[in-house]
């Protein structure tokens, strides 16, 4: 049998996933699990059985997160639909919500009710809501929505009242009403279309591949672009500047997407993620923030074209 402190490691995709939701960025949700690792470890001789290990670990990175959301709030910076020819000045990185990646989350049940429900989602949708709730707030719902712990046990973790708790909660859910259901998965067979089209940078086919009301944004450039004749204008305008792209295939947050690298793989550019409805795309997701996303991603700094013919037949 198997001690404590080897079973530890086996909890690290749960944590990953919960401290995902606290803090809103992967590199917070990993320095925040190897926090409370580091804090299990140490206090080891003192957990008493009273509770699973696993609702023990969480109490600690429930804690952990709440201190690290004290000293960096991440919320990103919403502002009113862009033009294809701008914004273009970059805001701190630290501002926005960030997608996780794929191998970082549990395999979980669906839910009951998939339209509500947050149990199992790290979709960008949920995190980014998550975020405009205070901290304490946050981690209310999550304990009792996500591992269905009791007021009294959230209040305990908390350092609350469990009427606390319950009005924290009332107030948590009202906010969550207005969550749309989780995205949708593109079919694989959508992303290598629009990846192929991406590669050789025939708008045309990309647009073709788009929904009339398509959103496209580029964190952390302040840009939200609606509609296919935007994007259409933005990728024939300022966008075409990542012609001669080399991408690689990804998954993150739920979604299937691709690693951009401009000048034949030797500049780093985006983490591009898909949304669809159907047969078409209705949500472009470009993270520009390759310093910090693609090492989690295992994207590496530079790619030359043999190595993108080797990883586009992932």
């Amino acid at each position: 049998m198997s001690t404590l402190a080897e079973q530890l490691p086996s909890y690290r995709p749960v944590l990953r996933a919960h401290c995902y939701r606290m803090l809103g960025h992967p590199q917070d949700a990993d320095e925040a699990v190897q926090d409370t690792l580091l804090r299990a470890v140490r206090a080891l001789d003192r957990f008493e059985g009273r509770a699973s290990l696993k609702t023990w670990l969480v109490r600690i990175a429930t804690r952990v997160c709440l201190d690290a959301a004290e000293r960096r709030r991440r919320m990103p910076t919403q502002s009113p639909a862009g033009t294809p020819m701008g914004p273009f000045e970059p805001t701190s990185p630290d501002e926005w919500v960030a997608p996780i990646p794929h191998d970082w989350v549990p395999t979980t049940e669906p839910a009951v009710d998939e339209q509500v429900a947050i149990r199992g989602r790290v979709d960008l949708a949920l995190v980014t809501l998550l975020q405009e709730l205070p901290a304490r707030q946050r981690a209310a719902v999550l304990l009792a929505d996500v591992f269905d712990w009791t007021a009294a046990e959230v209040a305990e973790t908390l350092e609350w009242t469990p009427a606390g708790v319950n009005s924290a909660l009332q107030r948590a859910r009202a906010r969550l009403d207005g969550l749309p259901p989780r995205p949708a998965t593109v079919e694989p067979a959508v992303v290598a279309r629009y990846r192929d089209a991406f590669a050789r940078y025939d708008v045309d086919a990309l647009v073709a591949l788009l929904s009339d009301d398509v959103a496209f944004d580029m964190p952390p450039i302040p840009l939200w672009l609606r509609g296919s004749a935007d994007v259409s204008a933005f990728l024939r305008g300022p966008g075409a500047e990542c012609r001669g792209s080399i991408v690689v295939p990804v998954r993150g947050s739920g979604l299937y997407g691709f690693a951009q690298y401009r000048n034949r793989g030797r500049t780093p550019w985006a983490l591009v993620l898909l949304e669809a409805r159907g047969e078409r795309i209705t949500a472009v997701h470009s993270f520009l923030d390759t310093a910090a996303l693609f090492p989690l991603f295992g994207a590496p700094p530079r790619i030359d074209e043999v190595g993108a013919e080797s990883a586009m037949r992932m």
